[in-house]
Formats: structure tokens, C-alpha cells, sequence
């Protein structure tokens, strides 16, 4: 009994860890980093109905919920909501059809659902934390990467000598290189002005997208695979990685607020 109760264990921990490698995003640190950015743009009005509706629980302590229901399997089914792949030279509204349900589809579907006043209380709970994630995943740009490299997943590279892939080095590994906490990264972030701040929060969800989809052709043009990567990468690329946690935060609140303001 011993023998086959530790296979089932590492069974389900090889499967847990496979479903969750298959499309990584934000690392926590990220993730929390944006939503605690978005706590600081967020009305009076509306973080007060937001911590109503999470029983006194902060953004960002929900904004993992995306990452921690995938090792259940009965919430599988979302896994495609955390990407969308975009070919290049195509617009969303050209290839929406064709992708099904995908990471802009998704933010806007939990949006539809904290609106409709017919949607239950639990519910809302739900699509809340899931748009709290998507908005922090949206802004990951290998979340609007490429099909065929699986959002750079398949890219391997070498991070500080360790065996790595593209992916994973924005999700999480030049964050967690920078060895700074969520708090004290959503407190330093770049001070905006007003044109700015209003720049960044105009635009709709795909618009976002685009901004994402953009970035992520630099960001393929300047890694390939078999790159070694050290401090240049981080020079090079780690100011841009904070500006898209904090256009996250901004663009998260501003959702917030237009639904619960």
C-alpha cells in the first residue's frame, strides 16, 4: 500500500507540474506586483466593493488564483484562457473566429460576468480573481506569442548558465533575478504624468493585446534559440518587464473601475 500510494503521489505531482509548465505566466511576484499597482488607481467606491466581494481579501492576494486552481483538474477547461496567439500580420478581429476561447476572450467574458447583476455571488467571486490573473497575463508579452513555439516555451536559452526557456525568463526568472519583493516593486514603479497615465489606460482590451503583441515581436527578434543570457538580458530588457507590470496595474484598475464605480 506504501509503494502505490507514493507512485500516485508522484503521478499527480508529474501531472500537476506538467499542466502548469504548459503555459506559464507571471511568476507570483508578478502577478502580484500588477495587482497591487491596481489597489493604488482603484475609487473609493470600488475597492470597497471589491473587498465586500472577497471577504476582505486584496487583489493581490487573489492574483495567483489563475496559476492555483490548474493543478485541479476540474478547472482544466480554463487553461486556454491564460494565452492567445495572434499570427504575425494579423489583427484579432481577423483570426478571432478561428481561435475559440483565448485570453481576450476571456478578461472580456469575466467583465460580462461581474456586470450582469443576475450573476450569483460565488460566481462573481470567481470571475473576479480570473480577471485580477488575465489582466496581469495579458501584459506578459509570450502570452501573445507565437502557436508554433508554444509562447516561447520551446525557445530554450541558458539563464545564468542554468537550462531555461524564453517564456519562463519573463515569467518569472528576471523578476525574481531583480530579488525585490511585490510590495516594495509596486511602490518604485516609474512616476507617470497625467497625459501618460491617461495613455496608458486608453484603449480597449485588444488594443492592449496589440500593444503585447508588439513588444513580443522585439522581444522574439532579439532571443533565439540557444541564446545564453546574463546581465546584458537583464540591462536590456528588465526596465521594459517593469513597465509592463505597471501598465498592467493601471489598465487592471481602470477595468475595475468602470465595472464597479
Amino acid at each position: 500500500m506504501k509503494l502505490r500510494y507514493f507512485l500516485l503521489v508522484v503521478l499527480i505531482g508529474i501531472t500537476t507540474i506538467t499542466f502548469a509548465g504548459e503555459k506559464g505566466d507571471w511568476g507570483k511576484n508578478g502577478h502580484r506586483t500588477t495587482a497591487k499597482i491596481a489597489e493604488g488607481y482603484l475609487k473609493k467606491k470600488t475597492l470597497k466593493k471589491i473587498t465586500e466581494l472577497l471577504d476582505g481579501e486584496s487583489l493581490a492576494f487573489v492574483s495567483t488564483f489563475g496559476d492555483d486552481i490548474k493543478s485541479d483538474p476540474a478547472y482544466r477547461k480554463y487553461s486556454k484562457w491564460h494565452y492567445v496567439n495572434i499570427p504575425s500580420g494579423k489583427t484579432y478581429a481577423e483570426v478571432k473566429d478561428e481561435l475559440g476561447e483565448n485570453l481576450i476572450w476571456a478578461i472580456e467574458e469575466c467583465v460580462a460576468k461581474l456586470e450582469a447583476e443576475e450573476t450569483p455571488r460565488t460566481d462573481k467571486q470567481f470571475y473576479l480573481k480570473m480577471l485580477v490573473h488575465l489582466v496581469g497575463d495579458l501584459h506578459q508579452p509570450l502570452h501573445v506569442g507565437h502557436e508554433d513555439d508554444k509562447g516561447g516555451n520551446d525557445i530554450d536559452v541558458k539563464w545564468f548558465n542554468k537550462s531555461s526557456n524564453l517564456h519562463r525568463v519573463w515569467d518569472s526568472e528576471m523578476i525574481e533575478f531583480f530579488d525585490m519583493s511585490y510590495s516594495d516593486l509596486a511602490m518604485n514603479q516609474e512616476k507617470l504624468t497625467k497625459s501618460e497615465l491617461k495613455a496608458i489606460q486608453s484603449g480597449s482590451v485588444v488594443d492592449w493585446a496589440k500593444d503585447s503583441q508588439n513588444l513580443v515581436e522585439k522581444v522574439y527578434d532579439e532571443t533565439k534559440d540557444g541564446d545564453k543570457l546574463y546581465y546584458r538580458y537583464m540591462y536590456d530588457w528588465f526596465t521594459q518587464t517593469r513597465t509592463q507590470l505597471q501598465k498592467g496595474g493601471i489598465r487592471l484598475a481602470k477595468v475595475l473601475n468602470d465595472i464597479f464605480a
